[in-house]
């Protein structure tokens, strides 16, 4: 070992015994350095640990939630027998069929809007379906007496909406289905996507008895496959798309069970990292209050070593371990909370989410949460430790109170700008949108430096104050601006805390007020689905006599799903979160001569209305955008299993805020030709009553029962609702680096209260009394407080 390594690991273990010394007096001054560590290294390895419960608990129950080892999914049409016959090659087959319609009281005095499952024999093959009372799937879903009615289940918001009760029937087209349990779990529920009504589980063959499924319907049937031990899903996923090549098989595996799911899981959780991120912030504000109140009453101490040779190096690291040492108890206890965060979640978030959460102990949220603790320590913390290793030696003989004015070296801003770069660095890598994460940052430190200028302008104005006549008026004002001042601990902690309150209340509110405000003003009453073309002209001439005021609008529709963009096919991965929908899964696609209603042309021509040549399409340009599309690109669309590739003509402008009837795709009239298809509309009515509109829900529904209605003003309130338990929880989330916030306004008052103290002494010696005090104090802060806010 060289003489140079040997000293200084001599210096560092004099320096680790110093510390632990002067540690012996307990941890005064640190409570609020230890409680603002704790709560921002508690809130990211919550978050992150419990969304990791959540993505592994659907990973782990994968085949469950897809209901198969792979699924395969077809739009508007069922598996060809050749296709059919290809799948049951692979292993055990269970075709499950879903779609929306509308469910009606055997007496015909009320309705509802339900997501029917029809199931066969085998369904499910993986999991279990718990029912009030727990009777076997088949025979809740068989058919029962010499009029056939068929049995079935649904959960029990469908009984309390028609004020049913088991044994109950409900006409579905052109059958009953008597409810013989009430639904409380199904295994894959999950993979079907969110619903905007109750569930109606019942039999294929009772589906088929419906007359509910005619040729363009839309009506997704599922195929889940349970393969053989050993298979390799992915491969078998890519034979069989080379195999059927013009299917529009959407295939999924068990590892990516839920993709929706997972996605909004990872968004959310990123969201909740960032506002955990903020509280860490702010908590740096009262780290860094700490460490300067702490080091100021060691300045004798300081200057004492100094006096007896220790090196200015030698006295940051004494203080440096001690801050270390403290900071790793603060992300201790810190982690202590996280990691039994996902058990705690676990217990609120049973009747929320369609899984269970995975309360195995993982490491990884609690690893991050610990580095971003501690690299916002050494942050927080170096500068004042810079400045405190040039106290001078002097200063032992120039009284308590002396405050000598130091910079602070190069060396140590460097590192400041090092960890801070670290901790930037790292929250941008371990982000789902690094555009987000870096937006944010961005924001974190224009906030940082606007509320800086917000205290010096602040400082600045009150030194510039005329003198008041009001002792306790001209205290305050002088207090806002004089050496070490607190103004600038107090503008940035409570304005840090307020600023994200705020920022998350404007979100909230204004989400609140686009669902339940603006959209309503603009949406339409109704949207009918599943028209047949057969039933247009009568059903224009019924709505017309029961909502004479109303304006109905009618389109044909299809689904389709892109397969190519100028002859490759698209990865919705590699392309910004804006237009990964339009590339997962299948889209309402359309015809049209002419214009469509709420849209205008942005780029290129509109073809003309007897239009003959090739295929044209026309393209929403916003999400054209997203792609990367522009006219003269070819997009190919699988519509019914065939391929059908058109021409970018014109990009539109889409107003999507209407709720009006608008698709990303607009196709030339002549491009379906002969295709079979279904029709929707939408009704609008601004005069409409509630009783008419239930005029409008029974004449249709016992009319048409095969059309699905829709009323706009029942799927706003289920959005709304899901908004309402988000927004509960972010701002329970912005809760926390709120009361971070306070926490650092505390230690930032309770630093200054030794000069405070000796202030006051001084005033009543000189005659001030305790009301002038208290009332210069609370002038001053409530001063502070009404800028900052």
């Amino acid at each position: 070992m060289s003489a140079s390594t040997s000293t200084v690991l001599g210096q560092l273990a004099l320096a680790w015994r110093f510390s632990l010394r002067e540690m012996r007096g307990g941890l005064r001054g640190f409570r609020v350095f230890l409680a603002c560590i704790a709560i921002g290294v508690a809130a990211i390895g919550a978050v992150n640990g419990v969304a990791r419960s959540i993505t592994t608990g659907i990973e782990t129950e994968g085949v469950s939630i897809l209901g198969g080892d792979i699924r395969f999914e077809l739009n508007q049409r069922e598996a060809t027998p050749d296709e059919l016959a290809y799948l049951k090659t692979l292993g055990r087959v269970s075709a499950t069929s879903g779609l929306r319609s509308m469910a009606l009281k055997s007496d015909e005095t009320d309705q509802a809007l339900v997501e029917l499952k029809a199931v066969d024999s085998t369904w499910p093959l993986y999991g279990t379906v718990t029912t009030e009372p727990q009777l076997p799937v088949k025979d809740i879903v068989a058919g029962n007496g010499t009029k056939i009615v068929f049995g079935g289940t649904a959960p029990q918001t469908l009984f309390d909406r028609l004020a049913l009760k088991i044994g109950d029937r409900l006409k579905l087209g052109n059958i009953e289905v008597e409810l013989r349990a009430v639904l409380v779990t199904e295994p894959d529920a999950a993979s079907d996507g969110f619903g905007f009504a109750p569930r109606l589980l019942i039999s294929d063959t009772a589906l088929k008895a419906s007359g509910l499924i005619q040729p363009g319907s839309l009506v997704e049937h599922g195929y889940k496959i349970a393969l053989p031990e050993g298979t390799d899903a992915k491969a078998l996923r890519a034979a069989a798309e080379a195999k059927f090549p013009e299917a529009g098989f959407g295939i999924r595996t068990s590892d990516n069970a839920s993709p929706a799911l997972s996605s909004n899981i990872e968004r959310f959780s990123q969201f909740l990292t960032l506002v955990g991120l903020s509280a860490l912030a702010v908590g740096g504000v009262g780290v860094a209050n700490a460490v300067r109140a702490y080091l100021d009453t060691k300045r004798g101490v300081i200057a004492t070593l100094k006096c007896l040779g220790g090196s200015g190096r030698f006295i940051f690291t004494v203080y440096m371990v001690q801050i270390l040492i403290l900071g790793l108890l603060g992300i201790a206890i810190g982690l202590a909370f996280a990691a039994i965060a996902p058990t705690i979640a676990a217990i609120f978030l049973s009747g929320v989410l369609p899984i269970a959460l995975n309360q195995t102990f993982f490491i990884q949220p609690l690893v991050l949460a610990a580095i971003f603790g501690l690299l916002s320590v050494l942050l927080f913390a170096v500068l004042p430790l810079g400045r405190a290793r040039d106290v001078p030696a002097t200063a032992l003989f120039r009284g308590e109170f002396t405050r000598e004015a130091t910079g602070t070296r190069w060396p140590y801003k460097l590192a400041a700008i090092i960890f801070g770069t670290l901790i930037a660095s790292l929250a941008v890598l371990t982000s789902d949108d690094r555009n987000i994460a870096l937006s944010f940052l961005v924001g974190l430190i224009g906030a940082f430096l606007i509320l800086r200028v917000v205290a010096s302008a602040l400082a600045a104005l009150a030194k510039r104050m005329p003198h008041a006549k009001n002792v306790s008026l001209r205290l305050a004002v002088g207090n806002i601006h004089r050496p070490g001042a607190l103004t600038p601990s107090v503008v940035l902690s409570l304005g840090l805390g307020l600023t994200l309150l705020a920022s998350i209340a404007l979100i909230d509110g204004s989400l609140r007020n686009q669902i339940s405000g603006t959209l309503p003003e603009r949406a339409p009453n109704f949207f009918f689905v599943d028209i047949r073309s057969s039933d247009v002209k009568g059903f224009t001439e019924t709505v017309g006599e029961i909502s004479p005021q109303g304006k109905l609008q009618t389109v044909p529709m299809l689904r389709g799903r892109i397969t190519k963009i100028n002859s490759i096919e698209p990865n919705a991965d590699n392309v910004p979160p804006g237009g990964q929908w339009v590339l997962r899964g299948d889209r309402g696609i359309t015809y049209a001569g002419t214009l469509p209603e709420n849209s205008s042309l942005a780029a290129g021509q509109w073809w003309a209305a007897d239009y003959s040549g090739k295929p044209l399409v026309s393209f929403s340009a916003e999400e054209a955008g997203e792609l990367g599309l522009k006219l003269g690109d070819l997009i190919t669309v699988n519509v019914l299993g065939r391929d059908i590739t058109a021409e970018i003509s014109n990009l539109r402008k889409v107003e999507w805020g209407s709720l009006a009837i608008n698709f990303v795709m607009v196709f030339s009239p002549n491009t379906f030709a002969g295709a079979p298809h279904s029709w929707m509309a939408t009704l609008a009515d601004k005069t409409a009553t509630g009783e008419d509109e239930a005029k409008v829900l029974n004449t249709l529904a016992k009319n048409y029962p095969n059309i699905t209605t829709v009323r706009v003003k029942d799927a706003l309130n289920v959005v709304n609702r899901v908004i309402g338990q988000l927004g509960t929880a972010i701002r329970v989330a912005a809760g926390v680096a709120l009361v971070a916030s306070v926490l650092v306004l505390a230690g930032a008052l309770a630093a200054g209260n030794r000069a405070r103290t000796r202030d006051a002494v001084v005033l009543k010696t000189l005659g001030a009394t305790r009301r002038t005090l208290m009332g210069a104090y609370a002038l001053e802060y409530g001063i502070i407080g009404l800028a900052t806010a």
